[in-house]
């Protein structure tokens, strides 16, 4: 099997998911003490999330990460965050081993499962930014995100509370997810940031539920495997 490098510490909670994760889908796959070897390069958050030179800086950190990481055997890489791959073709530039894209494993795990119109959430960046949104209208699919004010307030949810494992405001988040699809006529709600998982399950609400946490490691142990 490839050795599996992950960049975490974006936050430390998601991080933590993704081990999680990690462990329940080898034992799922493999039995219960087979797990490929994994390499976790965790950030300092705060040095990325205020940094000063803004997405010129955090793609600095995260090539470092991926470079350490290269350099300690990773035979293939990701980041454990869906805000980040705003610069995911500029750090996979810069290293010589495989990246694997966790917008490129929802895609296909939206394709197999057949919806059409999703709900995006996550951070204000990956909500607002076109980077997320072009890629999944590329790939054919209706794209509706929240209002303006419902962005702001699922953006300070994750960074107040979820990012601390903080699960208060799960009802506003299904509330949320179920006006959409009721409104909206939504078939599905991406849960475009890796802390959302912790508040929001499948069978939470009535739509498909992609926990883009879960598809990504998934896809990684596949390629780490040579499934």
């Amino acid at each position: 099997m490839k050795r599996i490098g992950i960049i975490g510490g974006t936050t430390p909670e998601s991080t933590c998911y993704y081990y999680r994760k990690y462990i329940e889908i080898s034992r799922e796959r493999f039995g219960p003490f087979t797990f490929p070897e994994l390499i976790v390069y965790s950030i300092n958050f705060a040095e990325f999330k205020d940094n000063p030179k803004g997405w010129e800086g955090r793609k600095e950190i995260l090539i470092k990460a991926a470079r350490a990481l290269e350099r300690a055997g990773a035979e293939v890489i990701s980041f454990s965050a869906n805000t980040p791959h705003i610069v995911f073709p500029e750090v996979q530039a810069a290293v010589n081993v495989p990246m694997v894209s966790i917008i490129d494993a929802l895609i296909e795990e939206m394709k197999r499962r057949g919806v059409e119109r999703v709900l995006l959430l996550g951070t204000k960046t990956t909500m607002t930014a076109g980077f997320y949104r072009n890629a999944l209208k590329e790939a054919g699919f209706e794209v509706v995100v929240p209002a303006e004010k419902e962005i702001d307030e699922i953006n300070r949810i994750i960074f107040e509370e979820l990012a601390f494992e903080n699960l208060r405001s799960k009802p506003y988040l299904v509330d949320l997810i179920e006006r959409y699809a009721r409104e909206e006529g939504v078939e599905g709600v991406i849960l475009g940031c890796t802390e959302l998982p912790l508040a929001i399950k499948p069978g939470d609400v009535s739509i498909e539920v992609f926990d883009t946490a879960e598809i990504h490691v998934r896809k990684l142990i596949d390629v780490a495997s040579g499934f």
